[in-house]
Protein backbone atom coordinates (compact mmCIF):
# COMPACT_ATOMS: atom_id res chain seq x y z
CA UNK A 1 0.00 0.00 0.00
CA UNK A 2 1.03 3.49 -0.61
CA UNK A 3 -1.14 5.06 1.58
CA UNK A 4 -2.30 5.08 5.26
CA UNK A 5 -4.96 5.47 7.72
CA UNK A 6 -5.11 8.09 10.46
CA UNK A 7 -8.53 6.96 12.17
CA UNK A 8 -10.01 9.80 14.82
CA UNK A 9 -12.09 7.65 17.82
CA UNK A 10 -14.35 10.01 19.41
CA UNK A 11 -17.47 10.51 16.93
CA UNK A 12 -16.13 8.22 14.26
CA UNK A 13 -15.49 4.94 15.91
CA UNK A 14 -17.49 5.21 19.44
CA UNK A 15 -20.08 8.04 21.05
CA UNK A 16 -18.72 8.43 24.72
CA UNK A 17 -18.35 4.17 25.28
CA UNK A 18 -21.17 3.35 22.46
CA UNK A 19 -19.56 1.96 19.51
CA UNK A 20 -20.61 3.19 16.29
CA UNK A 21 -22.01 0.12 14.36
CA UNK A 22 -20.43 1.07 11.43
CA UNK A 23 -16.81 0.70 12.61
CA UNK A 24 -16.57 -3.22 13.20
CA UNK A 25 -17.99 -3.21 9.26
CA UNK A 26 -15.16 -1.29 8.15
CA UNK A 27 -12.06 -2.62 10.00
CA UNK A 28 -13.47 -6.36 8.83
CA UNK A 29 -12.36 -5.24 5.67
CA UNK A 30 -8.77 -3.90 6.62
CA UNK A 31 -7.22 -7.01 7.71
CA UNK A 32 -6.99 -10.28 6.89
CA UNK A 33 -7.67 -13.87 7.67
CA UNK A 34 -4.94 -13.40 10.67
CA UNK A 35 -6.10 -10.33 11.76
CA UNK A 36 -2.83 -7.99 10.16
CA UNK A 37 -3.54 -4.76 9.11
CA UNK A 38 -4.18 -4.84 5.13
CA UNK A 39 -2.51 -0.98 5.52
CA UNK A 40 -0.74 0.89 7.63
CA UNK A 41 -3.56 2.16 10.25
CA UNK A 42 -3.13 5.04 13.32
CA UNK A 43 -5.60 5.84 16.00
CA UNK A 44 -5.45 9.29 16.58
CA UNK A 45 -6.97 10.89 19.75
CA UNK A 46 -6.95 13.84 21.78
CA UNK A 47 -7.84 11.92 24.62
CA UNK A 48 -4.98 12.03 27.74
CA UNK A 49 -6.36 10.52 30.30
CA UNK A 50 -4.96 6.88 29.98
CA UNK A 51 -1.73 5.49 28.58
CA UNK A 52 -1.62 3.99 25.06
CA UNK A 53 -1.87 0.24 25.86
CA UNK A 54 -4.87 0.81 27.69
CA UNK A 55 -6.51 2.51 24.82
CA UNK A 56 -5.45 -0.26 22.58
CA UNK A 57 -7.22 -2.56 24.23
CA UNK A 58 -10.37 -1.02 24.46
CA UNK A 59 -9.86 -0.20 20.77
CA UNK A 60 -9.56 -4.24 20.31
CA UNK A 61 -12.73 -4.97 22.03
CA UNK A 62 -14.60 -2.93 20.04
CA UNK A 63 -13.87 -2.97 16.65
CA UNK A 64 -13.02 -7.05 17.11
CA UNK A 65 -9.53 -7.06 15.50
CA UNK A 66 -5.93 -6.81 17.40
CA UNK A 67 -4.60 -3.41 18.11
CA UNK A 68 -1.32 -2.71 19.37
CA UNK A 69 -0.48 0.24 21.12
CA UNK A 70 1.81 1.22 18.65
CA UNK A 71 -0.90 2.10 16.21
CA UNK A 72 -2.31 4.47 19.02
CA UNK A 73 -1.50 7.75 19.21
CA UNK A 74 -3.02 9.82 22.69
CA UNK A 75 -2.73 13.92 22.37
CA UNK A 76 -0.14 13.45 24.53
CA UNK A 77 2.16 11.17 22.39
CA UNK A 78 4.59 13.72 21.08
CA UNK A 79 6.06 13.89 24.55
CA UNK A 80 7.70 11.66 23.71
CA UNK A 81 10.40 13.64 21.39
CA UNK A 82 10.72 16.67 24.29
CA UNK A 83 13.37 14.61 25.72
CA UNK A 84 14.93 18.36 27.09
CA UNK A 85 11.91 18.28 29.97
CA UNK A 86 11.97 14.86 30.61
CA UNK A 87 14.55 15.28 33.94
CA UNK A 88 13.27 18.79 34.78
CA UNK A 89 10.28 18.72 37.61
CA UNK A 90 7.08 19.82 35.51
CA UNK A 91 3.54 20.17 36.98
CA UNK A 92 1.09 18.08 35.01
CA UNK A 93 -2.63 18.58 34.68
CA UNK A 94 -5.44 16.36 33.67
CA UNK A 95 -7.19 13.26 34.73
CA UNK A 96 -6.36 9.68 34.43
CA UNK A 97 -3.08 8.06 35.92
CA UNK A 98 -1.06 11.78 35.81
CA UNK A 99 2.08 10.29 37.31
CA UNK A 100 2.38 7.15 35.07
CA UNK A 101 1.39 8.56 31.72
CA UNK A 102 3.97 11.38 33.01
CA UNK A 103 7.11 8.94 33.43
CA UNK A 104 5.51 6.40 30.75
CA UNK A 105 6.39 9.45 28.57
CA UNK A 106 9.74 10.06 29.91
CA UNK A 107 9.56 12.51 32.43
CA UNK A 108 10.97 11.57 35.43
CA UNK A 109 9.93 14.21 38.02
CA UNK A 110 6.36 14.83 37.73
CA UNK A 111 4.59 16.42 40.37
CA UNK A 112 0.73 16.84 40.03
CA UNK A 113 -1.89 19.47 41.12
CA UNK A 114 -3.15 17.28 44.22
CA UNK A 115 0.82 17.06 45.36
CA UNK A 116 0.62 20.50 44.82
CA UNK A 117 -2.21 21.34 46.81
CA UNK A 118 -1.03 19.27 49.83
CA UNK A 119 2.62 21.52 50.13
CA UNK A 120 1.09 24.69 49.95
CA UNK A 121 -2.35 24.69 51.87
CA UNK A 122 -2.95 27.95 51.86
CA UNK A 123 -2.85 27.98 47.97
CA UNK A 124 -6.03 26.72 47.87
CA UNK A 125 -7.63 27.89 50.88
CA UNK A 126 -8.94 24.16 51.77
CA UNK A 127 -7.09 22.50 54.40
CA UNK A 128 -4.66 24.83 57.22
CA UNK A 129 -3.58 21.63 58.92
CA UNK A 130 -0.83 20.62 56.08
CA UNK A 131 2.83 21.51 56.93
CA UNK A 132 3.63 23.53 53.76
CA UNK A 133 6.97 22.63 52.00
CA UNK A 134 9.50 24.04 49.29
CA UNK A 135 8.19 22.78 45.91
CA UNK A 136 9.61 24.19 42.62
CA UNK A 137 7.91 23.31 38.85
CA UNK A 138 9.77 24.21 36.21
CA UNK A 139 7.48 23.71 33.36
CA UNK A 140 3.40 22.80 33.04
CA UNK A 141 2.27 20.03 31.13
CA UNK A 142 -2.11 20.45 30.43
CA UNK A 143 -2.67 17.13 29.82
CA UNK A 144 -6.49 17.42 29.24
CA UNK A 145 -9.55 18.74 30.99
CA UNK A 146 -9.11 18.56 35.19
CA UNK A 147 -12.04 17.43 37.49
CA UNK A 148 -11.71 20.77 39.84
CA UNK A 149 -10.89 23.55 37.36
CA UNK A 150 -11.07 26.19 39.76
CA UNK A 151 -7.70 24.61 42.20
CA UNK A 152 -6.08 23.55 38.87
CA UNK A 153 -6.40 27.31 37.39
CA UNK A 154 -5.42 28.88 40.96
CA UNK A 155 -2.38 26.71 41.18
CA UNK A 156 -1.53 26.69 37.40
CA UNK A 157 -1.42 30.30 37.43
CA UNK A 158 0.46 30.53 40.87
CA UNK A 159 3.42 28.32 39.43
CA UNK A 160 3.28 30.74 36.28
CA UNK A 161 3.36 33.91 38.35
CA UNK A 162 5.86 32.87 40.63
CA UNK A 163 8.04 31.32 38.42
CA UNK A 164 7.69 27.84 38.99
CA UNK A 165 8.00 29.04 43.16
CA UNK A 166 4.26 28.42 44.55
CA UNK A 167 3.73 30.59 47.94
CA UNK A 168 6.26 33.51 46.78
CA UNK A 169 4.93 36.46 45.76
CA UNK A 170 3.97 37.21 42.09
CA UNK A 171 6.15 38.61 39.95
CA UNK A 172 4.17 40.44 36.63
CA UNK A 173 7.47 41.58 35.51
CA UNK A 174 8.74 37.37 34.76
CA UNK A 175 7.79 36.93 31.06
CA UNK A 176 8.19 34.96 29.23
CA UNK A 177 7.01 32.34 31.98
CA UNK A 178 7.94 28.96 32.75
CA UNK A 179 7.26 26.82 29.54
CA UNK A 180 3.56 25.69 28.58
CA UNK A 181 3.11 22.35 26.99
CA UNK A 182 -0.22 21.48 25.88
CA UNK A 183 -2.04 18.94 24.54
CA UNK A 184 -5.43 18.54 22.55
CA UNK A 185 -7.17 22.01 22.38
CA UNK A 186 -10.38 20.62 21.52
CA UNK A 187 -13.28 22.96 22.83
CA UNK A 188 -15.87 20.55 22.55
CA UNK A 189 -16.12 16.71 21.99
CA UNK A 190 -19.03 14.19 21.55
CA UNK A 191 -19.95 11.48 23.89
CA UNK A 192 -23.52 9.93 24.37
CA UNK A 193 -25.04 13.50 25.17
CA UNK A 194 -26.91 14.74 21.94
CA UNK A 195 -24.99 18.32 22.28
CA UNK A 196 -21.13 18.64 22.48
CA UNK A 197 -19.55 18.29 25.73
CA UNK A 198 -16.72 21.19 27.22
CA UNK A 199 -13.02 19.87 26.02
CA UNK A 200 -9.72 21.03 27.60
CA UNK A 201 -9.68 24.05 24.85
CA UNK A 202 -12.46 25.35 26.76
CA UNK A 203 -10.40 24.74 30.30
CA UNK A 204 -7.44 26.50 28.33
CA UNK A 205 -9.60 29.43 27.20
CA UNK A 206 -9.84 29.78 31.00
CA UNK A 207 -6.24 29.53 31.28
CA UNK A 208 -5.47 32.14 28.79
CA UNK A 209 -7.97 34.64 29.71
CA UNK A 210 -7.59 34.65 33.30
CA UNK A 211 -3.46 35.18 32.74
CA UNK A 212 -4.20 38.12 30.59
CA UNK A 213 -6.94 39.84 32.82
CA UNK A 214 -4.26 39.55 35.77
CA UNK A 215 -0.42 40.57 33.51
CA UNK A 216 -2.02 42.17 30.65
CA UNK A 217 0.28 39.83 28.43
CA UNK A 218 -0.62 36.37 26.28
CA UNK A 219 -0.03 33.15 27.94
CA UNK A 220 2.72 31.49 25.44
CA UNK A 221 3.05 27.93 25.06
CA UNK A 222 5.46 25.87 24.52
CA UNK A 223 4.25 23.51 22.08
CA UNK A 224 0.48 22.49 21.13
CA UNK A 225 0.10 19.02 20.31
CA UNK A 226 -3.41 16.76 19.65
CA UNK A 227 -5.16 17.18 16.61
CA UNK A 228 -5.31 19.73 14.17
CA UNK A 229 -1.53 20.81 14.79
CA UNK A 230 1.19 20.06 12.62
CA UNK A 231 3.08 18.24 15.27
CA UNK A 232 0.61 15.77 16.06
CA UNK A 233 0.11 14.85 12.06
CA UNK A 234 3.77 14.83 11.58
CA UNK A 235 4.27 12.21 14.50
CA UNK A 236 1.11 10.08 13.18
CA UNK A 237 2.81 10.22 9.47
CA UNK A 238 6.09 8.57 11.73
CA UNK A 239 3.97 6.02 13.53
CA UNK A 240 2.43 5.04 9.87
CA UNK A 241 5.94 4.69 8.71
CA UNK A 242 7.35 2.69 11.45
CA UNK A 243 4.42 0.43 10.76
CA UNK A 244 5.22 0.30 6.94
CA UNK A 245 8.97 -0.51 7.93
CA UNK A 246 7.72 -3.71 10.28
CA UNK A 247 6.26 -5.21 7.68
CA UNK A 248 8.81 -4.70 5.65
CA UNK A 249 6.38 -2.52 2.55
CA UNK A 250 8.79 -1.10 0.54
CA UNK A 251 6.37 1.16 -1.37
CA UNK A 252 6.72 4.58 0.02
CA UNK A 253 3.83 6.11 1.63
CA UNK A 254 2.86 8.77 -0.34
CA UNK A 255 -1.18 10.17 1.23
CA UNK A 256 -2.72 10.31 4.46
CA UNK A 257 -6.44 9.89 4.66
CA UNK A 258 -7.45 11.43 8.02
CA UNK A 259 -10.72 9.85 8.57
CA UNK A 260 -13.33 12.23 11.22
CA UNK A 261 -10.67 14.70 11.34
CA UNK A 262 -9.53 18.00 9.58
CA UNK A 263 -6.71 18.37 7.85
CA UNK A 264 -3.50 20.52 9.94
CA UNK A 265 -3.96 24.25 10.79
CA UNK A 266 -1.38 26.01 10.34
CA UNK A 267 0.40 27.00 13.87
CA UNK A 268 1.20 30.82 14.71
CA UNK A 269 5.44 31.17 13.88
CA UNK A 270 5.67 32.48 18.08
CA UNK A 271 4.92 29.07 19.44
CA UNK A 272 8.15 26.95 19.28
CA UNK A 273 9.14 24.23 16.86
CA UNK A 274 11.97 23.01 18.59
CA UNK A 275 10.52 19.47 18.02
CA UNK A 276 11.23 19.40 14.59
CA UNK A 277 14.63 17.87 14.58
CA UNK A 278 13.47 15.32 16.43
CA UNK A 279 11.60 13.62 13.52
CA UNK A 280 12.77 12.71 10.00
CA UNK A 281 11.60 14.59 6.89
CA UNK A 282 7.79 14.05 6.58
CA UNK A 283 7.72 11.35 3.34
CA UNK A 284 3.60 11.62 2.35
CA UNK A 285 3.05 14.27 -0.40
CA UNK A 286 -0.74 14.26 0.69
CA UNK A 287 -2.84 14.54 3.95
CA UNK A 288 -6.46 14.22 2.91
CA UNK A 289 -9.35 14.90 5.17
CA UNK A 290 -12.66 12.34 4.98
CA UNK A 291 -15.16 13.82 7.17
CA UNK A 292 -18.04 11.17 8.80
CA UNK A 293 -21.27 12.76 10.03
CA UNK A 294 -21.68 10.47 12.95
CA UNK A 295 -19.69 13.26 15.56
CA UNK A 296 -19.24 17.05 16.03
CA UNK A 297 -18.85 17.73 12.05
CA UNK A 298 -22.28 19.35 10.49
CA UNK A 299 -22.40 19.43 6.92
CA UNK A 300 -25.05 21.69 6.70
CA UNK A 301 -22.82 24.62 8.16
CA UNK A 302 -20.58 26.71 6.56
CA UNK A 303 -16.75 27.80 7.74
CA UNK A 304 -17.04 31.55 8.37
CA UNK A 305 -14.55 33.58 6.55
CA UNK A 306 -13.58 36.08 9.02
CA UNK A 307 -12.90 34.22 12.43
CA UNK A 308 -13.01 37.37 14.46
CA UNK A 309 -16.34 37.98 12.94
CA UNK A 310 -19.28 36.24 15.03
CA UNK A 311 -21.44 34.57 12.37
CA UNK A 312 -24.94 33.04 13.80
CA UNK A 313 -25.21 29.83 12.63
CA UNK A 314 -21.17 28.65 13.00
CA UNK A 315 -18.35 30.47 14.79
CA UNK A 316 -13.98 29.67 14.39
CA UNK A 317 -13.65 26.74 17.82
CA UNK A 318 -9.92 26.73 16.61
CA UNK A 319 -7.20 27.43 19.12
CA UNK A 320 -5.86 31.18 19.06
CA UNK A 321 -2.49 30.19 18.30
CA UNK A 322 -3.72 28.75 14.87
CA UNK A 323 -4.08 30.79 11.69
CA UNK A 324 -7.42 29.99 9.75
CA UNK A 325 -6.96 28.78 6.74
CA UNK A 326 -10.53 28.09 5.07
CA UNK A 327 -8.90 25.87 2.36
CA UNK A 328 -7.33 23.45 5.31
CA UNK A 329 -10.43 23.49 7.33
CA UNK A 330 -12.59 22.30 4.41
CA UNK A 331 -12.96 18.39 4.36
CA UNK A 332 -11.18 17.05 1.09
CA UNK A 333 -14.63 14.41 1.66
CA UNK A 334 -17.68 14.20 3.24
CA UNK A 335 -19.21 10.45 3.83
CA UNK A 336 -21.70 9.39 6.49
CA UNK A 337 -19.99 6.67 8.15
CA UNK A 338 -16.25 5.16 8.58
CA UNK A 339 -17.64 2.24 6.49
CA UNK A 340 -18.02 4.49 3.74
CA UNK A 341 -14.50 6.14 4.21
CA UNK A 342 -13.29 3.01 3.65
CA UNK A 343 -14.71 2.39 0.47
CA UNK A 344 -13.79 5.49 -0.39
CA UNK A 345 -10.56 5.48 -0.25
CA UNK A 346 -10.25 2.39 -1.55
CA UNK A 347 -11.79 3.28 -4.49
CA UNK A 348 -9.99 6.26 -4.71
CA UNK A 349 -6.49 4.35 -4.32
CA UNK A 350 -7.70 1.59 -6.64
CA UNK A 351 -6.75 -0.77 -3.61
CA UNK A 352 -8.32 -4.24 -3.61
CA UNK A 353 -7.92 -6.18 -0.33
Amino acid sequence: PSFGFLFDIDGVLVRGKTPIPAAKTAFRKLVNSQGQFLVPVVFVTNAGNCLRQKKADQLSHILGVPISQDQVMMSHSPLRMFKRYHEKCVLVSGQGPLLDIAQDLGFSQPITIETLREKYPLLDVVDHDRTPDVLVSLSVVLFGEPVRWETNLQLIIDVLLTSGYPGNPYHHENYPHIPVLACNMDLMWVAEAQSPRFGHGTFMVCLENIYKKITGKDLKYEALMGKPSELTYQYAEYLIRAQAAERQWKQPIQTLYAVGGSATLSQDDETGNSWENELASAAATHCRSVLVCTGVYNPHTEVPLDTKESITETVFHGHRDFRFDRGLVEPDHVVPDIDAAVDLIFRLENFVP
